[in-house]
């Protein structure tokens, strides 16, 4: 018999990065619930465009500030996309964005 099965297998990546691949998954799937919202034809017009900004911000290659700045180029994409996300869910009825939310959860886990 072997003693394989009963070895723990860790992951040879440092925990600070999964928390970071984390919160961008995280972003990832707000950007997408944004992205659904903007979609509905129950959501009023000015969150759907706010909602088409951001994932348009999200899709495209130009950026703000370039991310090979450190510290700085990927931290202005993850501020714009979170509080643009967070206005998008502001302006969507509740029960529609928690639809959406379940949507994304689904998609990037």
């Amino acid at each position: 018999m072997s003693s394989l099965g009963s070895r723990v297998v860790r992951s040879r990546m440092p925990q600070d990065s999964v928390k970071r691949f984390s919160l961008a998954r995280a972003v990832k799937r707000e950007a997408y619930a944004a992205y659904l919202a903007a979609r509905d034809p129950r959501v009023p017009w000015d969150a759907k465009a706010l909602a088409f900004c951001v994932a348009t911000y999200v899709l495209s290659p130009i950026d703000l500030i370039p991310d090979f700045i450190p510290a700085l180029g990927y931290g202005d994409d993850l501020m714009l996309v979170s509080l643009s996300s967070l206005a998008v869910a502001q302006l969507v009825p509740p029960y529609i964005m928690a639809e959406h939310r379940a949507t994304a959860a689904l998609r990037y886990r």
